[in-house]
């Protein structure tokens, strides 16, 4: 496959440290240092599905291609309002496309995960064009009394639409069952005969084993994928890593023993946006004219699960 358009959407409200200060025991030094952001845009009156359909008709049009066009669609979700239908659901009939649909939850590496699926169905050939949609809201998941979590995320949507030809170098996608680092569990509608205890909560998130596994998981996979390829570290331009924190792409462009020019980020100035956070920042690198067809550029990412994706593609739009 390769990539043919992207498309991003924020939510209009803009939330600084400033502000976090006003109702937390934080401040805009202990936020910055631990994290590198200093802003965050979060959904007020918008909804998830507004922002996916804005990012998404931006893809398609920016690909040169009609709705109709669209063959097939891999949403990335974690959260939203709606268990069912899927996100992709309402989508497809938001942006006028008349095709299959399909929602898949790999926490933030979800984004890499469809990619890779919409690799499959490509060279399978039972599709053509597909559009490849993150959209989160992960600030609806955190307890907005815990410094050490709420600080960290921001909402957002970003897309690609893909179709076939030179694109995909490599993908390498891992999952280790490490539920208890990083999870989010809430009750479901009673019945009369449960009976087993539940329980429900915010987001729980052991920041230090996220931050380790998340620096050599994301490490090994690129490591492999380079190796596999060919390649060295240096033949890539950027790396665009899930926009965690920048203290997790500080310490893994220090595994690949690279400079941070290497490794555009948007994280000060969006949060941690889930699976977006790659596409998000792709849209940004596309429309600024930072990417030239021929670059090759490494996607990576890792969430709850513990699930990890790589990929190294090559601009070719």
């Amino acid at each position: 496959m390769r990539i043919i358009g992207t498309g991003r959407a924020h939510p209009s409200k803009v939330v600084t440290n400033a502000m976090l200060e006003q109702f937390l025991d934080t401040s805009d030094e202990w936020i910055k240092e631990r994290t590198g952001m200093s802003e965050r845009k979060i959904i007020t009156s918008e909804k998830l599905e507004d922002l996916a359909t804005e990012a998404s008709i931006l893809a398609i049009k920016d690909a040169g291609i009609e709705p109709t066009d669209i063959d097939y669609i891999i949403c990335s979700n974690v959260v939203n309002e709606y268990v069912t239908p899927g996100l992709s659901c309402i989508v497809q009939g938001k942006i006028g496309a008349k095709c299959a649909c399909v929602d898949v939850n790999a926490a933030c590496s979800g984004f890499i995960y469809a990619l890779d699926m919409a690799d499959d169905r490509i060279r399978s050939g039972k599709a053509k064009n597909i559009l490849v949609l993150a959209a989160e809201e992960p600030t609806r998941m955190v307890d907005w009394s815990d410094r050490s979590t709420c600080v960290l995320f921001g909402d957002g949507a970003g897309a690609v639409v893909v179709t076939g030809g030179k694109g995909l170098i490599g993908s390498r996608l891992t999952t280790v069952s490490k539920t208890d680092c990083l999870y989010y569990v809430r009750k479901l509608e009673p019945t009369p005969y449960i009976t087993k205890e539940e329980n429900a909560g915010p987001m729980y998130m052991n920041g230090r084993e996220v931050f380790k596994t998340a620096v050599l998981s994301s490490s090994f996979d690129i490591k492999r994928l380079l190796d596999k390829a060919g390649l060295k570290p240096t033949d890539i331009k950027y790396y665009l890593l899930h926009q965690a924190n920048m203290r997790i792409i500080e310490a893994i462009a220090n595994q690949l023993q690279l400079d941070m020019s290497y490794f555009p980020h948007n994280v000060d100035y969006c949060g941690n946006t889930s699976s977006a956070s790659v596409a998000l920042l792709l849209d940004e690198l596309h429309r600024s004219g930072k990417l030239q067809n021929g670059d090759k550029l490494v996607m990576s990412a890792f969430g709850a699960g513990f699930t990890t994706g790589a990929c190294i593609i090559e601009w070719n739009k």
